[in-house]
């Protein structure tokens, strides 16, 4: 546990014509250079279970997939 800024990235998304040609990992590393140029700790993001394109990419980016915790949400 650790009180230092963590970064969240929500709504990651590329356009499917643009899929494939690194659009992906060219965002992924501003926002990581962004969370470095910051001092925060590190960087936080989710995807859908059966989104298996995204895993990979951002398994091969060093991220880590979580499995001691379980998100919720309550839509009101």
């Amino acid at each position: 546990m650790s009180a230092q800024k963590t970064w969240i990235l929500n709504g990651l998304f590329v356009k499917e014509e643009a899929r494939g040609q690194g659009a992906g990992k060219a965002l992924l590393d501003a926002a990581k250079a962004f969370t470095h140029s910051t001092g925060a700790k590190g960087l936080s993001l989710e995807t859908a279970k059966d989104n298996h394109h995204a895993q990979a990419l951002y398994e091969s980016l060093g991220y880590e997939k979580d499995d001691r915790y379980y998100s919720y949400f309550l839509t009101l």
